[in-house]
């Protein structure tokens, strides 16, 4: 794991990793001693987190993915399976609208996260038997009903924001394979014409892009997150207001060691400090792109693209959103926002990746 080539990687995991128990710790903190008479709750059940994902990490970079090939069908099934079990009253675990946890209390786990793993490794395998694609019936038709099944499935929890980061993630795994352009010109016409469909067949989804268009028609229902996130980054300035001083997670904006995160990070650290942030972001990304660019083998390829895809993919959305570019999705920042579930995942895929360097550099 710790390899002269996956050390630039490993170092930028960590340091987002302790940034995000920092602030969750910050951000948190007035909330959860109102909530739990306890300052430091979901600061030190993101450290335990964390150290069970360090774990994770350094189990996973140690997979043999060629190994792993043999499974990649029975463990997409399994994560299927998973996805309708938690559908189920009694078995998934209801909160704020959506049953997508199983578990008890704070400890929950989200099968839609093993989902996106699992799916990439699945669709990585079906597109290296190819040399590459040439017709959409045969070669594409699989991985369309694969992902469908999957994005379905996680729309009845209802979860959204997770299903597009899937969708998108596949997406560029199928764009890596040559596939021509005008397939995804028809893809893209029927998924907009689905995807507004959905959009209308649920208020709450249709009051999340009339809050994006205009928040403050709703300034104190479905535009108030998005306007007490703005109200939170305007503060920050080039320098921020310092460490612990943000005046947002004073029960101004919701929850927000979670999706919104972000703002309370901008409001503290500033221009400065987001530029930082956003730069050992880039930086992950720059070296899973590396990764899959000099990996020789293309199983290996596909599935490191796939997991860099996920990974930009929701730090794209999460910040857009966060900055009002986006409507509001649901999304956590990776390694930042409060979650056991995607923490975990999130690291076991970065573990995956270092196993990839590691094979491609031995």
């Amino acid at each position: 794991m710790w390899k002269p080539k996956c050390r630039v990687l490993t170092m930028s995991i960590l340091t987002l990793v302790l940034t995000g128990i920092i602030m969750v710790g910050s951000s948190s903190r007035v909330w959860a001693k109102f909530k739990f008479h306890d300052p430091y709750y979901f600061m030190s059940r993101q450290a335990i987190f964390a150290v069970l994902g360090l774990a994770v990490m350094y189990v996973f970079s140690k997979i043999d993915l060629q190994r792993l090939r043999k499974y990649a069908k029975p463990l997409f099934y399994f994560c299927v399976l998973l996805l309708i079990l938690v559908l189920i009253p009694g078995l998934g675990v209801q909160r704020n609208g959506s049953r997508s946890w199983f578990g008890a209390g704070s400890f929950l786990i989200q099968p839609s996260e093993f989902f996106k793993i699992a799916i990439i490794i699945y669709i990585a395998d079906f597109l290296a038997k190819r040399y590459r694609v040439k017709t959409f019936m045969k070669d594409l038709l699989r991985p369309a009903m694969a992902t469908m099944l999957g994005f379905g499935l996680i729309l009845l929890q209802p979860d959204f924001g997770s299903g597009i980061v899937m969708v998108c993630s596949i997406v560029v795994m199928v764009l890596a394979a040559d596939s021509p352009l005008h397939y995804f010109v028809r893809v893209g016409f029927l998924g907009a014409v689905g995807l507004g469909g959905l959009i209308i067949s649920a208020p709450y989804r249709l009051a999340r892009i009339t809050s994006f268009v205009n928040p403050w028609k709703d300034p104190l229902g479905s535009g108030f997150q998005i306007i007490q996130s703005l109200f939170a980054i305007a503060p920050g300035g080039i320098l921020g207001v310092g460490f612990d001083q943000s005046m947002q997670k004073n029960f101004y904006l919701p929850e927000p060691q979670t999706d919104f995160i972000f703002a309370i990070f901008a409001e503290e650290f500033g221009f400065i400090g987001c530029a930082l942030l956003i730069s050992v972001f880039l930086l992950v990304i720059y070296e899973g792109v590396k990764i899959a660019k000099q990996c020789g083998d293309p199983y290996l390829s596909y599935v490191a693209i796939g997991l860099i895809a996920l990974f930009a993919i929701q730090v794209m959305i999460n910040l857009g959103v966060v900055v009002g570019l986006f409507p509001v999705t649901g999304i956590t920042l990776p390694f930042i926002s409060y979650g056991g579930s995607s923490l975990m995942v999130m690291m076991g895929s970065m573990g995956l990746l270092i196993s990839i360097a590691n094979s491609s550099y031995d």
